[in-house]
């Protein structure tokens, strides 16, 4: 069952800064979007009906409804103390996605760049009994040379895939040596 939704008031400032931001076309997309929720609000439109104009569900539409009313006062202030500029500003700061958190970074760029190292080298000089690094023989090493306390194999498969050059894995034309000691081209 659809709940009440939440009434929008916006100032004569607010809504011509808001049209302003619907109506340019260089504004991100999801910017234009919120706006259109605000300003559809306004005019009393319901959840359901700005949700299909605007391509979102209600609980989305709500969201932005709820996100406005709870900063309104705010942006009355800011209207009353600061300039048009401070309070588009702070219109876009409020129709921008809110900041994530996201997790602590695991390995340092310095970390991730030895372990690359180790790719490099041969892993004879390793004394590992392998011709060709696996990401398990290299997570092995790195622990073992004290690189990092602990990292999966998958991890460091992660860093070597995202460590690939974007140029050809052969180059076109190789260069080498000739019986005569000249350097001749030969096809790779």
């Amino acid at each position: 069952m659809p709940g009440k939704a939440r009434k929008v008031v916006i100032t004569e400032r607010q809504q011509s800064i808001l049209l302003s931001i619907v109506r340019s076309p260089t504004n991100p997309q999801r910017l234009v979007t919120r706006g259109k929720i605000i300003l559809l609000a306004f005019r009393g439109k319901l959840n359901q009906e700005i949700g299909q104009q605007v391509g979102l569900n209600p609980d989305q539409v709500g969201t932005w409804r709820c996100r406005w009313q709870q900063a309104f006062e705010r942006l009355v202030a800011i209207e009353c103390q600061e300039g048009m500029k401070v309070l588009r500003t702070a219109i876009e700061d409020l129709l921008s996605d809110a900041p994530r958190s996201g997790g602590p970074v695991t390995f340092t760029a310095e970390q991730v760049t030895e372990i690359l190292a180790i790719a490099c080298e041969s892993p004879e000089e390793s004394g590992r009994p392998v011709t060709h690094w696996t990401p398990k023989e290299l997570a092995d090493e790195a622990q073992k040379r004290g690189i990092v306390p602990s990292i999966s194999d998958r991890q460091v498969g992660r860093f070597l895939k995202s460590g690939r050059s974007q140029t050809a894995s052969q180059s076109v034309l190789a260069e080498c040596q000739g019986e005569s000691g000249r350097p001749r081209e030969v096809p790779a």
